[in-house]
Order: C-alpha cells, then structure tokens, then sequence
C-alpha cells in the first residue's frame, strides 16, 4: 500500500510540472525578402454629361469621356529596386453646337532601377527612365486646320543617374541627379521649321521657302530633382502627389522647368470611383503667342504657366 501512495504522489507531481504545447513560445515565421515581382493593371473610365429640355436658364447638352490605363511591373530584393509602370489617357468632349473636342492625351512610360549596398539602408543608388508623348493631333481650339502637337511631337526622354531616398519607395522617393539628358523630339516637318518646343527653326528664303529644314532633335543636360509621395488622407481616400524639376547647365541654368501633379482618389466601392486632380506644368521652350494687328500673324509672347484641372466619377477595375 505504501508503494502505491507513493507512486501516486510521484505521477501528482510530474503532472504538475508538465507543460502543454500551447504555452511553449513558437518563433515568428521570418519575412520574406528574397526575389519578388509584383503586378498590377487598372482601367478606369470617367464620364460626365448633362442635358437641358426647355430648361429656361440656359444650356448647352455635353457628354464628356476619359478613358485610362495604368500597369506596373516591380521587382525587389535585398538589394535592388526596380519600378517600371505605363499611363496611358485618352479623353474627348462632345458639346452641342460644336465639334467633338480633346480633353486629355498621355502616353508615359517610367523605369527606375535602385542599388543600396546595405540590406537596411534606405539610400539607394539610381537609374531612370522617363518618356512622355501623346496619341493624337492637338488643336487650339476652335482652329482645326493647323495642328499644335502631333505623336512625337513633341516626345520627351529624360534618362539619368543619382541618388534616391525611399524609406518605403513604392510610397515614399526623393530623387536628385546631378547629370540627366533630356531629348526633345518634334517629328513633324512643319512644327519642326516652326521651331515649336525648342528645337531650332528652319532658315526661310524671301519667297517663304525653306533653306535649312527645323532641326526635329534637341538634346539638354542638366539636373533633376523629384518627389513622389502616396498616403490614404482619410478611409477610402488617397492622395498622389508628384513633382518634377529640371534646369539645363548650358541653356539659361537656373531656369527650372516645373511639372507637378496632384490627385485625389475617392473610392466609392470596388469599381465605382470619383477622382480630383491637380496638374501644373512650366516649360520655357513651350512658347505662347498673341494676335497681332494684321489678320493671320502672331508675335510670340513667351512662356506661361499652364494648368489643368479635372473632376470626375467613374468606375475602375483590376485585371
């Protein structure tokens, strides 16, 4: 009997001491931060329209449509960062009375490859590519005849190396370059020997015949800075800010070339979304012109701030 109490105590005591596998602490699953690619594509339309029947104020009916395209492509490791993405829009205006009309055209496509040599840093090495064009023809409306940009006319490349800062640079990029080449392309004879977007006009003859064509190339070298930053302001709305500057080491330095855009997206549900958006461009060799005194001849009038402004409700999806 007394080896039985005894054997009882000792299994009492064991049980006691023995621990269930829920109380042993279990090591995180480490993050993942090897090779990865991600993806992402949108399309998104905007519509507005407005319609009067006997409507005794006034009015004018209009429909007015803008389509666009985003996709991405990123790549990331310990070390390497490397974003590409392509913006395409596309956008017309139908009012009564008048002809169909452009509201917006775009076709960019930007590629940033980043180096950091220290897994934690936050400094990375850098590369980039920027090329921005357009569709169609552009007119300043209500002339049709004569276009005032075609496709590739103009088109831009800006391509060039420095320094970025992103502590989350999908979210978050400060970029200085202290060398970027910036291409001007005007593949358009007549915009070319007009010396439209900087490129050097053709060389006339009395009789108005051309000598020396328009060059259709212009090449720049200077610096570039920009900053790009994405943040949710509040549930459901987003905000992108983007600003670019530019200035050319030959051609009047210290004159900076401004193109700064921000957005605010307003999502609604999955696909139905409204957007507010901000865009603010300053080109010294984007040139302005008034009429003159004689009918048909214009003095130029420099360079002008320009500004676009858009507001709009549509829907958007993934694919």
């Amino acid at each position: 009997m007394r080896n039985i109490l005894i054997a009882l105590v000792c299994l009492t005591f064991s049980l006691s001491n023995a621990q269930p596998d829920s109380l042993y602490l279990k090591e995180k699953p480490k993050k993942y931060d090897g090779p990865q690619w991600t993806n992402k594509n949108k399309a998104t339309i905007d519509i507005s329209e407005v319609a009067f029947v006997n409507w005794n104020s006034g009015g004018a009916n209009s429909i007015s449509g803008l389509l666009g395209i985003q996709s991405s492509r990123n790549y990331t490791d310990k070390y390497f960062s490397w974003r590409n993405n392509l913006n395409m829009r596309y956008g017309l205006n139908k009012q009564q009375s008048r002809e169909l009309r452009k509201t917006d055209d775009l076709i960019e496509l930007n590629s940033n490859l980043g180096y950091k040599p220290d897994s934690l840093s936050n400094w990375y090495y850098s590369a980039r590519l920027n090329f921005r064009t357009q569709f169609a023809n552009g007119f300043k409306y209500p002339n049709k005849d004569v276009p005032i940009s075609r496709l590739m006319a103009p088109g831009y490349l800006f391509f060039g190396g420095g320094m970025e800062y992103g502590k989350r640079i999908d979210k978050l990029s400060v970029y200085f370059s202290p060398l970027t080449l910036k291409a001007t392309f005007v593949l358009d004879e007549d915009l070319a020997n007009a010396g439209a977007f900087g490129v050097d006009p053709a060389v006339f003859d009395e009789d108005g015949d051309v000598l020396i064509p328009g060059e259709k190339f212009r090449r720049e070298l200077g610096i570039l800075i920009t900053n790009s930053y994405e943040m949710e302001v509040a549930e459901n709305i987003n905000m992108q800010h983007q600003v670019s500057l530019y200035t050319d080491y030959i051609n009047n330095f210290g004159n900076v070339d401004l193109d700064w855009r921000l957005d605010f997206d307003f999502k609604v549900n999955s696909f139905v979304r409204a957007t507010l958006g901000s865009h603010i461009r300053y080109d010294d060799d984007v040139k302005t012109s008034t009429e003159t005194d004689v009918e048909g001849e214009f003095d130029e009038a420099g360079a002008k701030v320009q500004w676009k402004q858009f507001l709009g409700v549509g829907f958007a999806v993934d694919f």
